[in-house]
């Protein structure tokens, strides 16, 4: 069954249209050529309305992705947040995942992208836990898989691409087909690096570490905030290359990402992980979290915005 709605409405080019209108070509860029720049983020229902959950970081490293690919976009980032604003409040959702999009559209074919126009869109639609609910507690089964990540100079990893997630969907179907819920990813040197979807966080005789962004790993907006609230907790945050042993031996290990939100990881090609369920810290930190996202937390940051 699909999550979609489609009585939704989408912002395309600056404009609000039904949700059966938002469609390209068969010959536009993206579907030949893999050229889209995207973001993943979501808004939370609090106390005081809809907040949408570091909105204009997200935005940020989206325009960042499309500078790294020579995509110039039509619209500012304020007009861009101003879209994914009237699109959420268009929608009436009180909660949602979005989806902001800039890709490469119709005009003319051929690995040359230039031609082509940028298009820009925002979907939402109701998403629950990407993991499913009882992951946050109990944990999820993962496996080292045997895809890597890119190497350095080939692709960049900075730069969230629709054309990156072809090696993710990758590593998510060797995992799931496996028996696992989720794959971890090492990069050329054999040190690990990221999930399909989602940044890795190990925790190691109380301080915390992750993979620094060298490993091919995204910046991702829920890695920093993570790594916020646990410096705020006093408590040692390390980007360090970490060898693949030590995801064996950690006390805890953890996922983080927009979808996965802070989703602790209770075994890895079936040794257990710690007391092989959700840790201490993990704990703590996911509990953080989510005062800020629903609302029963000072926003310190500024990292709400209402709808």
């Amino acid at each position: 069954m699909s999550p979609f709605s489609e009585t939704s409405v989408v912002w395309k080019n600056g404009k609000l249209i039904p949700w059966k209108d938002a469609t390209i070509h068969l010959a536009s860029h993206v579907v030949h050529y893999g050229s889209s720049l995207f973001e993943g983020l979501r808004a939370y229902e609090t106390p005081k309305g809809t907040a949408i959950f570091r909105l204009k970081d997200h935005t940020r490293r989206l325009y960042n992705s499309c500078k790294i690919y020579r995509m110039e976009v039509p619209f500012s980032q304020d007009e861009f947040n101003a879209g994914v604003v009237d699109c959420v409040r268009a929608n009436k959702l009180k909660a949602c995942y979005i989806r902001p999009i800039v890709y490469r559209g119709y005009n003319a074919l051929g690995v040359n992208p230039f031609p082509n126009p940028v298009d820009c869109a925002v979907m939402v639609w109701e998403w629950g836990k990407y993991l499913g609910p009882e992951a946050l507690e109990n944990g999820i089964d993962v496996c080292v898989s045997s895809w890597w990540r890119m190497a350095p100079n080939t692709f960049p990893a900075m730069a969230k691409a629709g054309a990156n997630y072809m090696n993710s969907q990758l590593i998510k179907m060797e995992a799931m087909l496996d028996g696992y819920e989720e794959g971890i990813a090492l990069n050329i040197r054999g040190h690990v690096s990221e999930g399909s979807g989602e940044n890795l966080f190990l925790v190691v005789d109380g301080s915390v570490l992750t993979p620094p962004l060298s490993s091919s790993v995204l910046p991702g907006i829920t890695r920093d905030t993570i790594i916020t609230l646990f410096r705020e907790m006093g408590v040692k945050v390390v980007e360090e290359t970490i060898p693949r042993e030590m995801l064996y031996v950690a006390d805890e290990v953890f996922l983080t990402g927009s979808a996965a939100e802070v989703t602790p990881i209770r075994s890895i090609d079936k040794i257990t992980i710690g007391s092989g369920k959700r840790g201490p810290l993990t704990e703590k930190v996911q509990k953080a979290f989510f005062e800020i996202i629903d609302g029963r937390r000072p926003d310190a940051h500024g990292w709400l915005t209402f709808v």
